[in-house]
């Protein structure tokens, strides 16, 4: 590639203080709350756990934490969240919040399902003025059992795009405490991990603030991808992407849209790393095609590579 397009994205010494900390919950703005909820009790087999006011609703598998928020509006990302179970993880996380100069508030307790006393966490807005929360250990009763075709067994991670990608690394990793797993060589993709899996959140710069790239649920094993596969054709959802293998994570993948247009994400056997056994120095793959996808590189309709395209790495829509 052309080194002179080579782009160090920068870590300090808060960088992997988090390491017991996983994706959480996500909520979108979407136009049809009702479709959009028929789409995912039929897809994904959430079911309804709550009434939000305004006429939204809360999604879960069972009982537990819940997995979506569906509010009226206009498409978007309206937040996501991360449950950190690292000892003084929220302590921690408050101080180097307040140590950067950056205002949070207390998050409202209906979001975290949790032992009785137990639950605390904050709402921070993110560079691109997303609300990121953070909260204590939660229940999740519902999650962990695989239905192949049917439903998947856990929320996995979230991929933002932002026009400002070190601006979020310095949020993520130099201020919260995620750690840089991979990134693109031009500066314009990277992959955070908080816990053991490759990445729990990924960052992609898209040219404009704010928004979801995608987000992805973890599958069992590889032989459920042909039963997800086989019945999104059945119920008609497109496959818009995959199967496929990333470089990054090395994870299985298959995407397809819901009704808002918001791109998920199927994923199974991502990379994992033993942080205490090791030292680490993130890889830098080159910007292509064959990078994120390693059996044939070919890109979904929302996706470019720099020297693709010779546009950002990023969404289109």
């Amino acid at each position: 590639m052309n080194t002179e397009n080579r782009v160090e994205l920068v870590e300090n010494g808060n960088a992997g203080i988090l390491r017991e900390t996983s994706v959480s919950h996500i909520g979108f703005r979407v136009p049809d709350v009702a479709g959009a909820e028929d789409f995912y009790t039929t897809v994904l087999s959430l079911v309804r756990q709550d009434e939000l006011p305004g006429g939204g609703v809360r999604l879960g598998w069972g009982t537990g934490h819940h997995v979506l928020d569906l509010t009226p509006g206009d498409p978007g990302l309206d937040h996501f969240g991360f449950e950190v179970r690292d000892a003084g993880g929220i302590a921690g996380i408050r101080q180097r919040l307040t140590d950067a100069g950056l205002t949070f508030a207390s998050l409202d307790q209906g979001f975290i399902d949790a032992p009785a006393g137990s639950a605390e966490g904050i709402s921070v807005l993110n560079p691109d003025g997303v609300a990121v929360h953070f909260h204590s250990p939660v229940r999740r009763q519902g999650e962990g059992v695989a239905d192949p075709g049917r439903r998947p067994i856990k929320f996995q991670h979230t991929t933002i795009g932002t026009a400002d990608v070190q601006g979020m690394v310095d949020f993520f990793a130099n201020i919260i405490g995620f750690r840089l797993s991979d990134q693109l060589a031009d500066g314009r993709f990277c992959w955070l991990r908080s816990d053991r899996d490759h990445h729990t959140l990924a960052i992609v710069n898209v040219g404009r603030a704010g928004i979801l790239d995608h987000y992805s649920y973890d599958l069992a094993e590889w032989e459920d991808f042909k039963a997800w596969c086989d019945r999104l054709t059945e119920i008609g959802v497109r496959v818009q992407w995959g199967p496929g293998r990333h470089g990054p994570g090395n994870n299985l993948f298959v995407f397809f849209d819901d009704p808002a247009g918001n791109h998920i994400e199927l994923s199974a056997e991502m990379e994992k790393f033993y942080d205490e056994k090791v030292d680490y120095v993130p890889r830098k793959w080159h910007p292509v095609p064959e990078s994120v996808n390693l059996w044939g590189g070919q890109l979904p309709s929302w996706r470019t590579t720099s020297e693709s395209s010779g546009l950002p790495a990023g969404t289109n829509r």
